[in-house]
């Protein structure tokens, strides 16, 4: 499935070079200012739990999670919930994503963004820039070294954040080298969706405490949550469980406060 989703990503890339250069985005982004406050970093620093909460529409293992989908309705939802940030999903052929669900929803809400998908090409560092992200995800499976590191340091040259997922120690390993300041682990196996999250504490180990540590996916209850804080899990991305609550707000609050 992995491999699917890069391919397809590729012919995303292939697209949106065809209606925008590298060059006419790079002198875009250039008329943007540029900060180094780094807000979706310094919004994990959650005295208890971090919640970074998910806009998204589908899943490959699970279809349409919502047909009613109020994407800024959700963010606002989020924001006014007490959600650390939002991710948003625009990987449009398995997730059902868009730019312009990034775009619409970063003026609408204050606080910080993930845009969420397979990076595999500076473009879309310099996209997310573009489309009012405050960061992007960086997939230790499916970069390699040279392009990890270059694409953390752009992101980190234009002001944005990185979380540098991984699934395993070896991962972690290869993130800690680059200079990742983030790093999540993955629960869920992106080849046949098994989800384990004793997967984050196991590996909490491997990670230096200044490195600020995210638990993704398959956390779905206040148990969850809670287990994760008692292992040092500084923050939480969480995607199905909010999208399928009718009262999200509650489920927030329940799920940070326990």
């Amino acid at each position: 499935m992995l491999d699917e989703i890069v391919e397809k990503t590729q012919e995303r890339l292939v697209e949106a070079k065809n209606n925008k250069s590298l060059d006419e985005l790079k002198k875009e982004v250039s008329q943007m200012e540029i900060s180094k406050d780094f807000p979706f970093k310094e919004a994990l620093k959650d005295p208890e739990i971090a919640i970074i909460a998910e806009v998204k529409r589908a899943s490959p293992s699970k279809g349409i999670i919502c047909e009613d989908f109020d994407y800024v309705g959700i963010a606002k939802e989020y924001e006014s919930a007490g959600a650390s940030a939002i991710s948003v999903l625009t990987e449009p052929y398995f997730f059902k994503g868009s730019n312009d669900y990034l775009k619409e929803i970063s003026e609408n809400v204050s606080i910080p963004i993930l845009r969420k998908d397979f990076v595999i090409d500076e473009y879309m560092v310099w996209e997310a820039k573009l489309l009012g992200a405050s960061a992007v995800l960086l997939i230790v499976s499916i970069l390699d070294i040279v392009q990890l590191k270059k694409f953390l340091d752009l992101a980190h040259d234009l002001g944005l954040s990185a979380i540098v997922e991984t699934h395993d120690g070896d991962e972690i390993r290869t993130a800690m080298n680059v200079g990742a300041e983030i790093i999540g682990v993955n629960n869920r196996d992106l080849n046949d969706f098994s989800v384990d999250i004793d997967n984050s504490i196991s590996l909490r180990r491997c990670v230096s405490d200044n490195i600020v540590f995210i638990s993704e996916s398959g956390i779905k209850t206040k148990e969850d949550v809670s287990k994760l804080k008692e292992n040092n899990v500084d923050a939480v991305l969480i995607g199905e469980t909010l999208m399928k609550s009718d009262d999200k707000k509650s489920l927030i609050s329940e799920l940070k406060n326990g």
